[in-house]
């Protein structure tokens, strides 16, 4: 019996038939491709409206109260600053602050002491405002709606440069549908501005300090103890003609009152702060040989006293200033003089001695601009002065009140000092020679003879000294003379009879060009 092959035809509809019998039984469900994925609503973050415009601020956290004090301190590192009170940030110095968008920051500060402080946030338009005080307390609130670090300072000149500020830290993000709503929101247009000069003050007074105003010699008197008292006053003055200014000033006048002792002396120096005065103030004599020159024992509250005591070691034409910080603020603004410190037997006798010092100021509005000027932290630590001045004032020594007098024949000598604080003069008096310069102010030095110009640093002074031969006006300058045009100039008026064999001329004498 032959074998019969079988059909694949039949193989084939077995299997599909199986095939179908069990999946009928089984129902399992197969899918090829990405997996579906439902949707889901998308959660709506918490939305507040605050502090600027119709800003919305987004965050997952909810606004809360945040608290904090800060105390203005004196005399730790930085030499002036903020210090923490109370909970996590107690005792430190300018402590990080930290809140998150939305939050209210109520914020106490704490004046510290009796000087002229405040506290401003620029970004929230926060500002305590003048603290004037010893524990004068303010509390300012404001609602932080954009994430950042922003700067807390104390605005008074210089005391933001010295170490008074600190970082508000914002954590969160925030949307915004129209940012330039924001920005104006947030001051901008007020930022832009063109600030306004205030009126000149009317109860301003002259601070210019009268040039013929020199103690007289001491002659050949042995070492002694002497006592010297002076006081740190803060004046309004006259700048310029419609112009005033608030001055630092030692006795109330620019420069301070020049001293005079000899070498050997033992001097007891007692400073007294004004009890109006806003800010701290001290001394640093250059004649002092011991740290700070003084400055280190006398920095003075308002309404307080220092004091110490030095002896006179060398002899020469020494500068003083203010030594508290920021100290070119308060020397630009009037804090300095000159001390003379004369050798056994004094100098060598003249008819005419006169004390004039150069300085620079700082101002807000350009030179010329009438009303009340301002001290510009930014111009003076870019050293581009507004006005240079002899004894504090524009053309304070061309007035008939305090120009330099001599008659034909006198013998000059002129104490000159520049109190900066930033720069160097080429001191040169139109028409004269200076018989002699006592460079740098060594006296102990053999002078340098027919000098026509000599260079003063800032902090340095010089004697020069010359005999008027002709009649007129004479006029001191610096020789770097754009500044004669921002103010500095003075005149020694010489009077008596006229010299044709020195000096003479045709027609009249046109003054146009000095």
């Amino acid at each position: 019996m032959k074998d019969k092959s079988i059909n694949p035809n039949l193989v084939s509809a077995v299997l599909i038939g199986f095939t179908i019998l069990f999946l009928a039984l089984v129902p399992i469900r197969i899918e090829f491709g990405l997996p579906s994925v439902e949707a889901q609503e998308t959660p709506v973050p918490t939305a507040e409206t605050v502090g600027y415009g119709d800003a919305v601020v987004s965050d997952t956290t909810v606004p809360a109260i945040v608290e904090y004090t800060l105390r203005t301190v004196i005399g730790l590192t930085p030499p002036m600053a903020f210090q923490g009170v109370g909970g996590s940030i107690d005792g430190q110095i300018n402590p990080l602050l930290t809140a998150n968008i939305g939050d209210t920051v109520r914020l106490t500060v704490v004046n510290g002491d009796p000087v002229l402080h405040t506290l401003v946030i620029t970004e929230f338009n926060a500002d305590t405002g003048d603290l004037l005080t010893d524990e004068q307390t303010v509390t300012i609130e404001f609602v932080v709606t954009m994430p950042g670090d922003f700067i807390y300072f104390c605005d008074v000149p210089g005391h933001r440069e010295i170490g008074m500020f600190g970082t508000l830290r914002v954590s969160g993000t925030v949307e915004v549908g129209d940012r330039a709503e924001l920005a104006a929101s947030q001051g901008g247009e007020m930022d832009n501005a063109m600030p306004v000069i205030a009126p000149a003050a009317v109860d301003a007074v002259s601070i210019v300090r009268n040039p013929a105003d020199v103690p007289p010699p001491l002659g050949d008197r042995a070492p002694t103890t002497l006592r010297v008292d002076m006081n740190t006053v803060e004046v309004t003055g006259v700048l310029a003609d419609g112009t005033t200014f608030n001055y630092f000033t030692f006795d109330g006048q620019v420069p301070g009152p020049m001293l005079r002792v000899r070498q050997g002396d033992t001097v007891e120096f007692h400073l007294y702060n004004d009890p109006s005065s806003l800010f701290l103030h001290s001394i640093d004599l250059h004649s002092v040989t011991g740290p700070g020159g003084g400055a280190v024992y006398t920095q003075t509250l308002p309404g307080g006293e220092t004091s110490f005591t030095f002896q006179a070691l060398l002899p020469g034409l020494y500068v003083y200033h203010c030594a508290t910080a920021s100290i070119p603020h308060h020397m630009s603004s009037g804090m300095y003089g000159l001390v003379l410190v004369e050798p056994p037997g004094g100098l060598p006798p003249v008819d005419r001695e006169f004390y004039v010092m150069q300085g620079e100021i700082y101002t807000e509005f350009p030179f010329g601009t009438a009303g009340h000027q301002t001290f510009s932290m930014d111009h003076m630590s870019h050293e581009d002065a507004d006005y240079l001045v002899f004894n504090g004032a524009v053309g304070g020594l061309t007035s008939d009140e305090y120009a330099l007098r001599a008659n034909v024949g006198e013998t000059v000598r002129i104490y000159f000092g520049v109190g900066g604080p930033n720069y160097t003069s080429s001191f040169h008096v139109i028409g004269e020679i200076f018989d002699r310069v006592y460079n740098q102010g060594s006296i102990t030095s053999a002078p340098l003879t027919d000098v026509q110009t000599t260079i003063v640093p800032s902090g340095g002074a010089a004697i020069v000294e010359f005999q008027v031969d002709v009649p007129g006006r004479y006029i001191l300058v610096d020789h770097s003379l754009s500044r004669l045009e921002r103010g500095l100039a003075g005149y020694l008026l010489v009077e008596g009879e006229d010299q044709p064999e020195i000096f003479h001329g045709e027609g009249a004498a046109d003054a146009a060009g000095h």
